[in-house]
């Protein structure tokens, strides 16, 4: 429950301040520009309403109807700036960390941690291993910034057998390493299994994923 510590007896003109205080903090600068718009717009309409409450529309009642609205929106704002939006944000981050190492390497920090039940650790190294592997494969291209989400659509692309496995291994990947998400041995068996369909794949377009030798005539 939201309790928002305004005076019962605030006057217009007090309403009206604390609208344009609250909306005009610092931290809401930060959000993107549409955010931005729709706050002044909000200002302005709250204004006109503290203007225009007279006659039969009290003035208790509009301060009260608009210290609402300024509480509504505030906890929007919360929503959309806050931790939870943070969290969700934090999806969209690389798969692979900017230390490259080989698809070996992640291969044995899964192992390592699934040997002392370190289930979070292991499903993600074991997904980052996938990734590297199709690097190392050519089927995907050395890059930077790559999500969970973009390699398993890359790779669905090149490899449509390992598709669909390759987009629920991305998904147990943000959520774990991204989302707060606990794993459990089952998740890391199911990621040793893409592991190994994901190697055995290969393209169904029939072009080459590596270099081509040239035969001599």
């Amino acid at each position: 429950m939201i309790k928002a510590s305004v005076p019962v007896d605030l006057g217009r003109d007090e309403a009206r301040d604390l609208a344009r205080d609250e909306l005009s903090k610092p931290s809401y600068d930060r959000d993107e520009p549409l955010l931005s718009r729709v706050l002044r717009w909000f200002v302005e309409q709250i204004e006109r309403l503290l203007e225009a409450a007279t006659g039969a529309f009290s003035s208790r009642l509009a301060v009260a109807a608009i210290v609402a609205v300024v509480v509504m929106l505030a906890v929007v704002i919360v929503l959309r700036t806050g931790p939870l939006a943070r969290r969700s944000a934090r999806r969209l981050g690389p798969v692979l960390p900017d230390r490259r190492r080989t698809a070996a390497e992640h291969r044995a920090s899964a192992d390592a941690a699934a040997a002392r039940s370190d289930w979070n650790t292991a499903v993600v190294e074991r997904y980052r291993a996938v990734v590297s592997a199709l690097e190392e494969r050519g089927v995907l291209d050395t890059r930077s910034g790559r999500t969970a989400d973009e390699a398993a659509r890359e790779t669905g692309a090149a490899l449509a057998g390992v598709a669909e496995p390759m987009r629920r291994g991305a998904s147990l990947f943000d959520a774990v390493r991204y989302g707060g998400a606990d794993a459990v041995a089952a998740d890391d068996a199911a990621l040793r299994s893409l592991d190994d369909a994901v190697a055995a794949a290969r393209p169904t377009t029939g072009a080459p994923t590596g270099p081509t030798l040239a035969v001599p005539s």
